[in-house]
């Protein structure tokens, strides 16, 4: 299992985020970078090891265009780019899909099931982006699943999970936001461990309340090939030397 490090951006700043109330993140305070500015943030990710980087763009989550400048400059740092800029529908899937900067293109594209604005939107973009770089996040607040009204009523976390891989989709992030930066310990082991024993070939990746590098190590054993993680690096509570190598299960 890999750790892929999180950026969080907001109003151009990278910030901290706790369990998901976005309207009191503040720019984060980091034993990183002496700001923060995504490019600070980033090339001390890249210098420590990190080559890839999940980035949630914050703004573009609630409704504004993507931070197209910041994945420049993170690009030419030498970071490749998994990005969750709010892909509700099929004209935001084109956009994100045919971005390419220094004849590069987004890693990964991230659909959340908190944006998508219906299933029939998922089932057009995944032949838009490829189902090598589309990744699935199943966004969870304390268990529940966070999504837009009507697009799929009263459905469990796990049936929906279920839903998305008869769509066609290979990767999928299981994150419970009531966790994250909470330093509480890993919410979602129980559903990954489910999901990794009935789908053997799903790509996994979850993150949240990961305190320590004995919690990555039970992602890892929950069947996860990446784990998400943020402020447990900036805190110094997770070593950046994990972020250059892989990690394995405890025994």
């Amino acid at each position: 299992m890999q750790i892929l490090p999180v950026i969080d951006i907001l109003r151009g700043q990278v910030v901290r985020g706790i369990a998901g109330r976005r309207e009191s993140y503040q720019p984060i305070v980091s034993q990183l970078a002496p700001d923060a500015r995504p490019a600070s943030i980033g090339r001390a990710l890249f210098e420590q090891g990190a080559t890839d980087c999940y980035v949630a763009d914050l703004d573009a989550i609630a409704g504004a265009t993507p931070s197209w400048s910041t994945y420049h400059e993170l690009i030419e740092i030498g970071l490749r780019l998994w990005i969750d800029a709010g892909c509700r529908n099929r004209a935001a899937a084109a956009a994100l899909a045919s971005f390419e900067y220094a004849e590069t293109k987004l890693q990964r594209i991230i659909v959340g099931l908190e944006s998508l604005e219906s299933v029939d939107e998922l089932e057009t973009m995944r032949p838009m982006i490829g189902v090598e770089r589309l990744v699935f996040s199943l966004d969870l607040q304390l268990g529940k699943p966070i999504m837009q009204p009507g697009v799929w009523p009263e459905l469990s976390a796990e049936t929906i999970a279920h839903r998305v891989i008869e769509a066609g989709v290979a990767g999928m992030i299981v994150l419970d936001l009531a966790a994250v930066g909470g330093y509480g310990g890993p919410a979602t082991i129980g559903l990954c461990e489910r999901l990794r024993a009935a789908l053997p070939k799903l790509e996994i990746i979850s993150g949240g309340g990961a305190r320590n590098a004995d919690d990555l190590r039970r992602f890892a054993a929950a069947g996860c090939d990446y784990a998400l993680v943020a402020s447990a690096l900036h805190d110094g509570r997770i070593p950046l030397s994990c972020l250059s190598r892989a990690l394995l299960p405890s025994n």
